[in-house]
């Protein structure tokens, strides 16, 4: 059975105990800490020392596993203290996005070099590297995904998928999902409403809700027995009230549910 999670980014307007206390309540089998500067750090990658018994505790009361956290840049010293963190609080995989910029073949140079040096600091600590193709930056689509599959090798390096980046990149993200389901180590899930750029309102963002066929994304994570984390991921909704967060949630999660259901046993 996929381990599916909530991204705690979504409940970036309220305190971790609040989060992880609705994302329980909506159905999630984990969590995925926020670490992103200036957005959202429900892991604080400055305070983790004093804060990791708590955030363990915590998971522990809701019966929560914790499946990633989401630091989001390619900043070496941050990213080698979540190595840290995350190796002695127990989080298997630390998320990032490529940097750069698209159709830049320096920035992808760069930003693949850079990639491999840490994700041999990440296998150190036994722990994942995971990245994901995003909208404007260096790895932005499924040809420059496999370009960063080809050409890192390290054990602590993963591919993070995420159907709406790959939508917005104007690609069938279920057929993408197929040429790169051998690297994945990671899926952020969400539905779009539209190509883009951006990915909507967060209410838009809920599975669902939008146009990608999340159904048929579901079915090749099934069919190709992958089982690590799949996490929602809903942003801009740092000023909702805490209602519209978790009915995002839920309904999220129900949607979910109801596609592994429909997919026929392996």
């Amino acid at each position: 059975m996929l381990p599916f999670g909530a991204n705690s980014v979504l409940f970036g307007g309220f305190d971790l105990e609040t989060a992880m206390a609705h994302i329980a309540a909506s159905g999630y089998d984990g969590i995925e800490l926020s670490a992103i500067n200036g957005m959202c750090e429900h892991l604080n990658l400055d305070t983790w020392r004093q804060d990791a018994a708590r955030i363990k505790d915590l998971a522990q009361q809701h019966n929560l596993k914790l499946l990633a956290i989401e630091e989001a840049a390619l900043d070496e010293a941050r990213l080698l203290t979540a190595f840290e963190a995350c190796a002695s609080i127990g989080i298997p995989v630390i998320n990032i996005g490529p940097g750069g910029k698209a159709g830049s073949e320096d920035d992808l140079k760069a930003s693949i070099a850079k990639m491999s040096k840490l994700a041999a600091r990440a296998a150190d600590h036994g722990v994942l590297l995971c990245v994901k193709a995003h909208v404007g930056a260096a790895i932005h689509d499924t040809p420059t995904t496999l370009r960063a599959m080809a050409e890192i090798d390290s054990p602590g390096f993963g591919i993070d998928m995420d159907p709406s980046h790959i939508y917005r990149a104007n690609e069938d993200p279920v057929a993408a999902l197929r040429e790169v389901i051998s690297r994945i180590r990671h899926v952020h899930i969400r539905d779009c409403p539209d190509r883009g750029p951006g990915p909507g309102k967060p209410e838009m963002q809920a599975c669902g809700r939008g146009e990608i066929d999340l159904l048929g994304y579901v079915r090749v994570l099934l069919e190709s027995g992958y089982e690590g984390p799949v996490d929602l991921e809903i942003i801009g909704a740092g000023q909702y009230e805490l209602a519209r967060c978790a009915i995002i949630a839920a309904e999220s999660r129900g949607y979910l549910n109801a596609c592994v259901k429909a997919c026929p046993p392996r």
